[in-house]
């Protein structure tokens, strides 16, 4: 066990398996290149390691470059890749094969192939050492892979957290809890708060609302609250990173939570890549993703009763309501493919008695792996 900033990190592989696995990719990438001198691209920072001790174990003539790219700020995605360093040899007419340390998402990858498809190249090929099946989402294929590995956080041989653990030469994944973390969304009405709530209670968990954390933050001026003022005031969409920050710092006010309700984030597949993320870097994951859901008439007049009593405007037009309700459906679409392919969406109908919807979500919950 190990300890790196404040999170506790256990042994997942040795360095004679994670030497084993790079000398078996080097033995097969040589066998398809042995007649030719091909150009092995690293990707920094992250495989500087892993490309070292598989040049070493390459049998034939090579030649090596870098690249460096960034869509990380922290622990979190920001959701746009950046080059901060590019090929710089003359690679026309020439085989590459690029060097990753992992492949998770693929959001990385799709850049550096980006990168190649505009080139001349006679061919490139990608090879990773680790690579995690069961959440990458890309178009391309993966032609080499080391090991594949289950969604972990992980650190050592080049994997850090925090800029911490580069430098292992085993690597160590973030050491599990025994947590409850659920994402529950649904159409404006559906009852997410109420339902919240009550199982916040029931199960005693932390229920964080993206609406109540922007209203906290800037109702007491902190830096997260200004910020996103600033850009209320423009005029302009409060970018994910802002909303993200703000989540985090919650999360982490609440270190003996047993687990959280997340209402109202994620909203958007990169949200919940970025949610994964930090979850991940806390040793915690999402368990299950619950909607409830409605006929679209049944929430309206909901809605429109609501208002009656609120005073909110926007529960008192039809035409707003219908447009927050078709809003909705095209964001949470690929949201729903997304955690669907992960095996944590469930669906239960948000019609009926309070008391009976909770009974519906709680048969869920009780069955949800830990």
């Amino acid at each position: 066990m190990i300890k790196l900033h404040d999170s506790y990190f256990e042994l997942f592989l040795s360095e004679e398996e994670i030497q084993e696995a790079v000398g078996s990719l080097a033995e097969k990438i040589a066998a398809d290149y042995k007649d030719e001198v091909p150009i092995f691209v690293g990707v920094l920072n992250g495989s500087f390691m892993f490309v070292s001790d598989f040049l070493k174990a390459y049998p034939h003539d090579c030649e090596v470059s870098f690249v460096k790219l960034s869509s990380y700020q922290g622990l979190t995605s920001t959701g746009i890749v950046e080059t901060l360093l590019d090929v710089s040899e003359d690679i026309d007419g020439r085989s590459v094969v690029i060097l990753e340390d992992i492949i998770d998402t693929g959001r990385t990858l799709q850049e550096l192939v980006h990168l190649f498809t505009n080139t001349n190249v006679k061919e490139f090929r990608i090879a990773s050492l680790f690579y995690k099946s069961e959440i990458y989402n890309g178009e391309y294929n993966i032609d080499y892979v080391g090991l594949e590995i289950p969604n972990r956080f992980i650190v050592g041989y080049g994997l850090d957290y925090n800029e911490l653990g580069r430098n292992l030469t085993a690597v160590y994944q973030l050491k599990q809890t025994d947590m409850m973390n659920l994402v529950i969304f649904g159409k404006p009405g559906a009852g997410k708060g109420t339902q919240a709530g009550i199982l916040k209670e029931k199960y005693n968990l932390v229920h964080i609302s993206t609406g109540d954390l922007f209203r906290y933050n800037m109702k007491n001026k902190t830096a997260l609250g200004q910020l996103a003022q600033s850009y209320i005031d423009a005029g302009d969409l409060v970018p994910d990173q802002v909303t993200i920050d703000m989540l985090q710092e919650e999360v982490e006010r609440n270190p003996e939570a047993a687990g959280f309700i997340f209402d109202g984030f994620p909203r958007t597949t990169a949200q919940a890549e970025a949610l994964d993320q930090f979850l991940e870097s806390k040793g915690m994951m999402v368990n299950g993703c619950v909607a409830l859901e409605a006929d679209d008439e049944v929430l309206t007049l909901r809605l429109l009763e609501r208002g009656k009593e609120s005073g909110r405007s926007d529960d008192q037009d039809e035409s707003k309501i219908r447009n927050r309700f078709a809003e909705y459906n095209e964001k949470t679409a690929p949201l729903k493919d997304y955690y669907t392919n992960q095996g944590k969406f469930h669906s239960i109908s948000g019609i009926g008695a309070i008391e009976e919807i909770t009974e519906r979500l709680s048969a869920i919950i009780d069955q949800l792996p830990k």
